[in-house]
């Protein structure tokens, strides 16, 4: 009978022969060591649910019990979660997506939560009264994180899911909505090639150049060919760095103002 090597993940969890896991293995055994009651939340939560990706070098835990953090575990101590708040996923106790927005707007920035309810609104699993119930759930604790969540909530209803791919694109949205311009449709296609930003009322196209997608010889020439068509199906093209859109927002934002007005 071949022998099958234990190798620990944490204390009193084993991998049985290795410790290549897949992501939700490591969250499994992550859940399993902090015990009895735990489940998977905040950022690894929304990475289960497929609301943002992983990659975090600690997975996050809730729980009711008195545990430290560990170098491969960020445990967040709390009573009891409402049953009403937990679910299961690919095996793994977790909280429900409601509740994982909720608790995600107490760990990550504005443009990530923003980011994580247009994913959950694409994928039509916003619940907004879901939401609110696992507010209250909490038992009052209300603070900064309820009132983000809530903000990022109307700005939703306003603009509708807004999917972005970088932190530029999300910048960039940031950047029309200080200057009050309309949001476009995001990595939209427009005569076979998918823009950054369509305005297609306008036949306005805006690409966000940053460097590590741009800095081929094949990437060079896409751009061009891609330009190419874009103009010839009669829209207009602006390209904008990295640079432009941290360093000169105003200018950024008059150049598309003057496109859109000129279209209106």
């Amino acid at each position: 009978m071949e022998r099958r090597q234990l190798v620990p993940l944490h204390r009193g969890v084993y991998a049985v022969g290795h410790a290549h896991l897949r992501p939700n293995g490591y969250r499994l055994a992550a859940v399993l060591a902090v015990g009895p009651g735990a489940v998977l939340s905040h950022r690894d939560a929304a990475a289960l649910h497929g609301l943002r990706s992983g990659g975090g070098t600690r997975i996050d835990v809730s729980t009711p019990a008195e545990r430290c953090n560990t170098a491969k575990i960020r445990v967040h101590g709390r009573r009891a979660l409402d049953i009403r708040d937990i679910t299961t996923v690919d095996g793994i106790q977790v909280t429900t997506i409601a509740r994982t927005l909720v608790d995600l707007a107490e760990v990550v920035a504005a443009d990530a939560l923003r980011k994580a309810l247009s994913e959950a609104e694409r994928q039509r699993l916003l619940d907004t009264t879901g939401i609110e119930e696992a507010l209250e759930h909490r038992r009052g604790r209300r603070g900064t994180a309820t009132a983000k969540l809530r903000a990022a909530l109307v700005e939703l209803r306003q603009h509708g899911a807004t999917l972005t791919r970088s932190h530029l694109e999300d910048r960039f949205l940031t950047l029309l909505d200080a200057h009050d311009l309309p949001r476009p449709a995001t990595n939209a296609h427009v005569s076979g090639y998918e823009g950054d930003a369509v305005w297609r009322a306008a036949r306005l196209v805006v690409e966000l150049d940053g460097w590590d997608g741009h800095k081929t010889r094949r990437a060079f020439q896409h751009d061009r060919t891609k330009g190419n068509v874009i103009q010839a199906a009669g829209y207009a093209l602006l390209r904008f760095t990295h640079a432009d859109v941290m360093r000169r927002p105003d200018e950024v934002a008059a150049q598309i103002a003057t496109q859109l007005s000129r279209a209106a």
